[in-house]
């Protein structure tokens, strides 16, 4: 499970949390603009934009969970797993892309996401893997800048492009049900609440908060998707970059998963793995992972962008702890 948010001040942020009972060896990675991007049934793209995000790299290949290119475009999976069905061939006449190479397909080609619509409508995603061993995982995604956000689900019925107003998304259900799910809680607000229930009777709030009452607090995707739009479309922060970095990861914070709370059986446990927040415009994307909550950054452009190698930077998992006496 897991979920992602957008979020607006000066600058554009992109971010997700990413909540498995498992890890693999996640690094900070920043592809440069002459790495070779081969592709398995599409041309290989040898010059591109340069971007940078989460990934597990293997063989040499980066196998991104989320990206943002150089002009400020950005793009994470999540799981979707039950209703993701990809196409068992390459479809005639599409741009056929494997689910693995489509998240690089994307942010190196497109400069905006009026660009990654037009592509959108050219391709289908098929179900080639990267490795026998290594088999697609049932995902849909989000993509985003600062003009909009879209997510893409690829189901039985064909690949799906709808418009995200709420620059959130989670997993299972499809984003439809999701979306109308929030008419369930209209009446949910930060202001105190009015006694609509019988204005005769004395009552009043005996708490703060209580304008959200109903807020659902639980760990499914619907909860969190309900939760996560709630707090990200009532955020407010300063527009310095520290204070709104910082407003990100309250953000996420609302959705994240504490250790025991979802038993996944054999004794494991779902956690965030980690949490990011990405500033689209400069290129700097912050992190932080389940046993580490100080923020770390890797600046895009402090590395070589007409490179033709990858730069890793391997999640610090350790905590630090500065005393003040």
């Amino acid at each position: 499970m897991c979920t992602a948010a957008t979020y607006e001040t000066k600058s554009f942020y992109f971010g997700r949390n990413l909540d498995l009972e498992y890890s693999y060896e996640e690094s900070v990675t920043v592809t440069p603009r002459n790495f070779p991007l081969p592709f398995r049934m599409a041309p290989p793209l040898t010059q591109h934009y340069a971007f940078l995000g989460m990934s597990y790299v293997t063989g040499g290949y980066p196998l991104y969970y989320d990206a943002t290119n150089e002009k400020g475009l950005s793009m994470a999976g999540l799981h979707f797993v039950g209703n993701a069905v990809y196409r068992a061939a390459p479809q005639p006449g599409k741009v056929n892309i494997a689910p693995f190479e489509f998240i690089p397909w994307i942010v190196a080609q497109c400069d905006c996401l009026a660009d990654a619509r037009t592509l959108l409508a050219e391709m289908d995603l098929v179900d080639v893997p990267f490795r026998e061993d290594l088999p697609n995982s049932q995902l849909h995604w989000m993509i985003a800048d600062r003009t909009g956000c879209l997510v893409v689900e690829s189901m039985a019925d064909g690949l799906h492009v709808y418009d995200n107003p709420v620059g959130v998304l989670t997993n299972n259900p499809p984003f439809p049900f999701q979306l109308q799910n929030l008419s369930n809680y209209m009446a949910l607000s930060t202001q105190p609440p009015v006694n609509h229930f019988c204005p005769s009777l004395p009552l009043a709030p005996y708490s703060r908060g209580m304008g959200a009452l109903g807020l659902p607090g639980d760990c499914s995707s619907v909860s969190r998707f309900v939760r996560a739009a709630f707090t990200r479309l009532n955020s407010l922060s300063g527009d310095t970059e520290l204070e709104s970095v910082n407003q990100f990861f309250h953000i996420l914070g609302s959705v994240a998963m504490p250790r025991g709370c979802v038993d996944m059986g054999g004794g494991k446990f779902e956690v965030t793995i980690y949490s990011c927040c990405c500033n689209a415009d400069t290129g700097v994307y912050y992190y932080t992972s389940y046993e580490n909550g100080g923020l770390t950054a890797v600046d895009l452009r402090k590395e070589n962008l007409d490179g033709a190698a990858l730069y890793t930077y391997p999640m610090i998992e350790r905590a630090s702890v500065v005393s003040q006496n």
